[in-house]
């Protein structure tokens, strides 16, 4: 009898897992999710690309903060061009040949990127590069926090780990 319930109660945690409205970073093109990965609050991800102009990286560093936003928290680049501004944030400091602007922390949700091959986009979670350039014409993504259960999801949660 003990095993029967004990199995009863794994099935229903399974099913109560799988049908839960759990909170992702959607990485959507259109209506598509292309990538989910968890997005609790706290959750951070990193974008990283080849500007066009000055052929070094870049980068922009987000959050989702409380309530699900997306919120830019810094950025980091090599070198100065037209349009960027002098600093940005609340502190703006050289640290090994970048200049890395911190304390931004400016609501940008939804975010939406247009992931030119040229410019090599790829965004950074947990430790782990995922490639977000692949195409021509280049896709436009939009990262946005989305409630949804396991199942709905769960092709653009395994996605990414494959490619």
């Amino acid at each position: 009898m003990r095993k029967i319930w004990l199995s009863s109660a794994m099935v229903a945690i399974a099913i109560a897992t799988m049908l839960y409205p759990w909170p992702w970073l959607a990485v959507r093109e259109g209506s598509q999710w292309r990538y989910a990965f968890p997005g609790w609050e706290g959750t951070s991800f990193t974008l990283r690309w080849t500007h066009s102009v000055e052929k070094e990286d870049w980068e922009e560093w987000f959050e989702v903060t409380e309530g699900g936003a997306i919120e830019i928290t810094g950025t980091r680049f090599k070198t100065f061009g037209a349009g960027v501004p002098a600093s940005a944030g609340k502190e703006t400091h050289l640290e090994d040949g970048w200049v890395v602007m911190t304390g931004i922390d400016r609501v940008v949700d939804p975010l939406a990127v247009q992931t030119a091959s040229a410019e090599h986009y790829r965004m950074r979670y947990a430790g782990h590069m995922f490639a977000l350039s692949y195409a021509s014409p280049p896709p436009i993504y939009t990262f946005s926090v989305r409630r949804a259960p396991l199942w709905r999801v769960l092709p653009a949660l395994v996605r990414p780990w494959l490619s």
